[in-house]
């Protein structure tokens, strides 16, 4: 009995590979850069199942060119905003995701780019590397306090508690901003406040909600204006959800004190961005969530989705579940 036709659109860890290997015939694209338009319509055609990254989109013209036999698409992240959903639902094909993996890796190192950006880590040390250092100095690259000061959370899921959960060993006073009812976890008793309070209260803001039409540019020209002058803005969600015209101009006039981006509009940001000349901002390659256990974790969940959906098992993490009425 042939084994079922998948397209994997990258190397992923081991673990999930080996996975697939053994149940699938497998086309694996071995580059670095992710297949192009072209070669993503050329290598689904004729496939039983799709898995996925983010940088890979997956529309309705991918759907149709795969064929009536595409059975699968499995993301390898948690966020699905490169997959067209209703084309995906409209065609009966159940799509899935690797949510609460990347949890704690993600809180992990937005917390730990809030800590480089107040106190200007990353800043202090090209300070050194450039031999600026001569001695010590009562006002040598100053920055924020963390201990007690406003945490604003944009989006208060999984991440979101579980940065709330770090901020409480740093006596933080958290608040939130969700326009969703929310489950708080155990020992959480943060503040609830609408968008513009968030705005104005924190002294750190991270953002964690997906992107979707409503949180495209959020963080806008007039969001940074009414934040403080000494507040840290975090985004290890989705670069569009900041405006970073926006950002490079509030950055820059020091409205705000700093930023640090694990993801950036575009994706990868361009060399020639103004933003790579400001001192004030930390931008580093979309890694939150790379540390060893999670993307291991991560490539078994999307593996195990994949062959699910090819067996014609319901997936273990659908988000269309819709598709099995």
């Amino acid at each position: 009995m042939s084994k079922p036709k998948v397209f994997v659109t990258r190397i992923i860890p081991e673990k999930g590979l080996d996975l697939i290997r053994e149940f699938c015939e497998m086309d694996l694209w071995q580059d670095e850069l992710p297949p192009t338009r072209d070669e993503l319509l050329k290598r689904v055609h004729g496939v039983d199942g799709l898995l996925c990254l983010l940088t890979d989109r997956v529309d309705g013209e991918v759907m149709d060119v795969a064929g009536k036999q595409l059975k699968v698409i499995s993301n390898h992240a948690v966020g699905f905003d490169n997959i067209d959903i209703p084309a995906a639902t409209a065609r009966g094909i159940p799509v899935g995701n690797t949510p609460d993996v990347l949890t704690d890796a993600t809180a992990d190192f937005a917390f730990a780019l809030l800590m480089a950006v107040g106190r200007r880590i990353p800043e202090a040390e090209r300070y050194v590397h450039a031999g600026k250092w001569k001695t010590w100095g009562p006002k040598l690259l100053l920055g924020v306090d963390i201990k007690g000061a406003t945490l604003g959370l944009i989006g208060f899921g999984r991440i979101g508690q579980a940065m709330a959960r770090r901020a409480a060993g740093f006596d933080m006073r958290v608040i939130y901003y969700d326009p969703k009812e929310v489950k708080l976890g155990q020992n959480l008793k943060p503040e609830r406040v609408d968008f513009e309070t968030l705005l104005k209260e924190s002294d750190f803001i991270s953002i964690h909600t997906p992107l979707t039409s409503d949180t495209r540019h959020l963080i806008d020209e007039l969001a940074f204006s009414k934040m403080k002058s000494n507040a840290v803005l975090i985004n290890t969600a989705r670069g569009p959800v900041v405006d970073s015209d926006a950002l490079y101009e509030a950055l820059k006039a020091k409205r705000i004190f700093g930023a640090g981006l694990d993801v950036t509009e575009p994706e990868p940001i361009p060399p020639n961005s103004p933003l790579l000349r400001l001192d004030n901002v930390v931008i580093v390659p979309h890694i939150a969530s790379a540390s060893i256990t999670s993307r291991d974790q991560m490539s078994l969940m999307a593996a195990q989705n994949l062959i699910a959906g090819l067996k014609g098992e319901r997936l273990p993490n659908c988000v269309n579940p819709q598709v099995y009425r």
